[in-house]
């Protein structure tokens, strides 16, 4: 049986917390950021955790992590 491949672009972007819960980074922080108040743009920079909703689908993208 042959391994599964890991989606590299998957494996760049989520991380595995020491409880097995699934790091990701906030979106909307790359441009247009003159419109966005200071507090919106420093709450941006800080980490999430993945929803249950999206964790099933995002594990299958990195089985080995």
């Amino acid at each position: 049986m042959p391994k599964i491949r890991t989606n590299r672009s998957a494996h760049k972007r989520f991380r595995i917390t020491g409880s097995g819960k699934i790091r990701r980074y906030k979106a909307y922080k790359s441009h247009i950021l003159t419109k966005k108040s200071r507090k919106r743009k420093r709450n941006l920079r800080q980490s999430g955790i993945m929803d249950e909703a999206n964790e099933a689908q995002v594990r299958r993208l990195i089985p080995y992590k």
